[in-house]
């Protein structure tokens, strides 16, 4: 039941996160919701080995570089995600911060 509520609100988070920032589309909540599904499978699955690989680079920025991978996550979702369009590396980066601070905001409330 969880991993549903989880979903859910990072569907609602990107969705505001699409709103908010003019670089990032979404087409409507069924997307928002399959964003929020790609999303929590490349987490589990590819952030990890990337970590792993960086971890020289990791540690000289004094962990700053996990943004970027944040970043690039983003942008693979939109390579696989039909409804779902960043328009950049950076609007991807910019869209990891705030989808990062609306699910902090979201997971205080629920």
């Amino acid at each position: 039941m969880g991993i549903i509520i989880k979903i859910l609100l990072t569907g609602v988070a990107a969705l505001i996160g699409a709103y908010i920032l003019p670089g990032v589309q979404i087409d409507g909540f069924g997307a928002a919701l399959i964003l929020a599904v790609v999303l929590a499978l490349l987490n589990a699955v590819v952030r990890p080995i990337l970590v792993i690989l960086t971890i020289p680079v990791t540690v000289l920025t004094l962990g700053l570089f996990l943004l970027v991978i944040n970043a690039l996550i983003i942008l693979l979702a939109d390579s696989l995600v039909g409804g779902f369009d960043v328009d950049g590396f950076l609007w991807a980066l910019i869209f990891s911060l705030v989808l990062s601070l609306i699910e902090a905001l979201l997971d205080m409330i629920f």
